[in-house]
């Protein structure tokens, strides 16, 4: 089914963002990205970059907040869980260049203290990453407090190690978070979701890939 010319502006505002964060991103760029013409931007989007931006990040927010249940669901021993995460998301930096991941902590980081309509769309995806995390490990048996806990660290360090690693061009911050955060929670035994998720091993894809292209159609 064709995009319509919304969905198609949606989509390569995203990626976009994903590759440049949002100052560099201007409605020029959209045009030529989109193959959409200018007067359809400010017809879908009278906001402007703004609203273009506030929209792509929450799609790309709801995708991106399944990885984490998509990387542990085959896992039923919590430390070897998030080991396995860091080094799912290493062999994904380096396999795509080092390339941005996600594009909702990098325009973070960058309007916090400009734009607030824009920093208070990613701490609902913030929010929303950090509640939903929580709610599938209460679903496995983790107790509440830990589930946020573990939730918290997992997104804190992988944010922070996805900065490090793009601008050394190195999987060192990835792996060694994965060594250092595991230990704490190895022994802690996963409940059996029973969601017929493949094996590690068996993937014939990346997750960090299948949430990009699931950013991209939901904008659709």
């Amino acid at each position: 089914m064709a995009r319509s010319t919304r969905e198609t502006i949606l989509t390569a505002a995203a990626e976009l963002m994903r590759h440049k964060g949002y100052a560099a991103v201007g409605m020029k760029d959209v045009v030529k990205a989109s193959g959409a013409p200018i007067g359809s931007l400010y017809h879908h989007f009278p906001g402007g970059k703004v609203q273009i931006a506030r929209e792509a990040l929450v799609n790309a927010g709801i995708a991106y907040g399944m990885l984490i249940p998509t990387l542990v669901d085959p896992h039923d021993d919590l430390g070897e869980a998030i080991e396995a995460v860091f080094t799912q998301a290493a062999d994904d930096m380096a396999a795509t260049g080092f390339a941005n991941m996600c594009p909702v902590a990098s325009v973070a980081a960058e309007v916090a203290d400009t734009i607030e309509e824009l920093r208070t769309t990613t701490a609902a995806v913030f929010d929303g990453w950090l509640d939903g995390g929580t709610a599938y490990f209460v679903e496995r048996d983790v107790p509440h407090a830990a589930a946020r806990d573990v939730t918290v660290a997992l997104v804190g360090a992988l944010e922070g190690a996805f900065v490090l690693a793009r601008t050394l061009r190195s999987t060192e911050p990835l792996l060694v978070a994965g060594r250092v955060l595991a230990p704490a929670y190895r022994g802690q035994r996963l409940r059996d979701r029973g969601s017929g998720q493949p094996r590690p091993e068996d993937r014939t894809s990346s997750p960090f890939d299948s949430a990009e292209r699931s950013s991209k159609s939901r904008a659709r």
